[in-house]
């Protein structure tokens, strides 16, 4: 495994084969049943998106690679294959863990070349995946982002950000700080299927509800959105009605997008679970990764007239969702969305860099975080 990729100097050096400084473990317990950490000392934690990126932010910063989450969707598999890892079943079951992620990134959130811009979590594997509950490196990349009063932005599946809701607030007091759940659809039976390693989706939403009622103002990333399987006039209404009663500030949805390495996997899984939608799924995707314009600007059309409808919005460059100051504090700042939020993702370097893995979904459609 060329571990020097997740480093951003691995492009000065030549590829590493798995090393000695790297610790591989197991958990005999259910919810790591099958699952293998690598547990590694990054050289770097804040990754660059390349310039050529459609994406709307510049910074990420992501503790974890693979996701125990399983999304037969998921993008970030091809990422993978960069540390000589397979991007189906070991995406899912192997799982590097940069145990000194918080140490690294207070020193690089105190070096003198960097200037506080915005840094984006959850943008390539969920920092919130089960892992987390047992690393627990989130609180302290938090409360170096908090110390340091550097904007960040989360995007989630995971239910583990509620434990981290003080430390969120806190960070909110001095900083401006975005918060996302990402529900793509709500239908039981398609979420067994497709992401079964996540929450339910209601169990999203009650991450939403419970942040609302906290006042913490949280908007939904519909994402994504499957072509033929939950795109439907009913299903995106049950969705985003779904959104709007857990008490999202915002929807703002995204189309699915099959990149290599994903799209292999989701493909297959297409033909054992809905053989009959094959062939349309390869018309729709004949010219590349991405649905056709026209496909995704019906869907937005659709999701924003309902959202309308639900008193629910999307969210545009440079808006921001208020997460208030605690109770007896003077003020606090806007969480932090709009086209400042993001980042790439994950550390590699040269070619095969985390930020390049998160340089690609849809665009502006991302701009919420």
């Amino acid at each position: 495994m060329r571990w020097n990729n997740l480093s951003d100097t691995a492009a000065e050096s030549a590829p590493a084969l798995f090393g000695t400084d790297v610790v591989t473990r197991t958990f005999d317990t259910p919810e790591f049943r099958g699952i293998t950490f690598h547990e590694v000392r990054a050289r770097s934690i804040v990754n660059r998106v390349p310039g050529t990126s459609r994406m709307a932010f510049t910074w990420t910063v992501n503790p974890y690679r693979g996701c125990s989450h399983a999304c037969v969707y998921c993008f970030a598999r091809k990422s993978h294959s960069y540390l000589d890892l397979d991007t189906g079943l070991g995406f899912d079951s192997q799982i590097v863990v940069k145990v000194n992620a918080p140490q690294l990134l207070r020193r690089e959130l105190g070096a003198r070349r960097w200037t506080g811009e915005h840094i984006a979590m959850g943008t390539n594997v969920d920092c919130y995946q089960r892992a987390e509950g047992r690393y627990r490196l989130m609180p302290g990349i938090i409360s170096a982002l908090r110390d340091h009063a550097n904007p960040f932005s989360i995007l989630t599946k995971g239910t583990l950000i509620l434990r981290d809701l003080p430390l969120l607030r806190q960070a909110a007091d001095v900083t401006d700080v975005g918060i996302s759940v990402s529900v793509g659809f709500v239908d039981p039976s398609l979420w067994r299927t497709v992401e079964p390693g996540t929450p339910a989706p209601e169990r999203r939403l009650d991450v939403v509800r419970t942040l609302a009622e906290a006042g913490v103002g949280c908007g939904v990333l519909m994402a994504p959105v499957l072509p033929y399987l939950s795109d439907s006039p009913e299903q995106l209404r049950a969705t985003v009605r779904a959104i709007a009663a857990a008490g999202a500030t915002s929807v703002t949805p995204l189309v699915l997008h099959l990149r290599p390495g994903a799209r292999e996997w989701y493909m297959a899984w297409l033909e054992r679970d809905h053989p009959h939608l094959v062939r349309r799924y390869r018309a729709l995707y004949r010219e590349g990764s991405y649905a056709p314009r026209w496909y995704q600007r019906r869907v937005t059309r659709q999701v924003h007239e309902l959202a309308a409808e639900y008193g629910m919005g999307p969210v545009h460059p440079g808006a921001h969702r208020a997460l208030p100051a605690r109770s007896g504090d003077a003020g606090g700042h806007g969480a932090g969305n709009g086209s400042g939020a993001g980042s790439g993702v994950g550390a590699g370097g040269g070619t095969t860099t985390d930020a390049e893995a998160d340089a690609e979904p849809g665009a502006a459609q991302l701009t919420l975080l």
